[in-house]
């Protein structure tokens, strides 16, 4: 096999169980669970701070109307709150409240202690540090 074909194998493979796991991740959710849009939209307040729907909308790659309903869903529910830009007072900022925080944090716990549950239970110490070393070289390609 050459490397371009070892390359696209390894782009194939690394697609598929990325997708693979993706889906069974959203599978532990439960009832009451945020949608995956929802989700990231939480994390990535927690992670970069406040920003405008419309920074999210562009960030996130949605229309800014599908972005409005997902900040006022996530506001009804006390996850965010929005505030007048200091900078622009024309503009909102979504942020995250406490309880958005510790949602965010509690349902990446389960599904993370679902999957080092798995690990540990399949995989000898050998196999698991080759799993960490993998991580990091596909890091370095997202970083890319």
């Amino acid at each position: 096999m050459g490397d371009s074909d070892l390359a696209a194998r390894a782009a194939g493979d690394v697609w598929v169980v990325f997708s693979r796991l993706r889906r069974r991740l959203r599978d532990l959710a439960v009832e009451g669970d945020l949608t995956p849009a929802q989700a990231s939209v939480l994390a990535r307040l927690d992670k970069e701070g406040p920003a405008s729907a419309s920074d999210l909308a562009v960030a996130e790659r949605v229309r800014p109307q599908s972005m409005a309903k997902i900040v006022t869903t996530l506001e009804l529910a006390g996850l965010v709150e929005r505030h007048p830009d200091p900078q622009d007072g024309r503009r909102q900022l979504v942020t995250l409240t406490e309880l958005g925080r510790e949602r965010r944090l509690g349902d990446r716990r389960a599904r993370e202690e679902w999957l080092a549950r798995t690990l540990r239970e399949r995989y000898t110490d050998e196999q698991l540090r080759t799993v960490i070393e993998a991580m990091a070289l596909l890091d370095d390609v997202a970083h890319a």
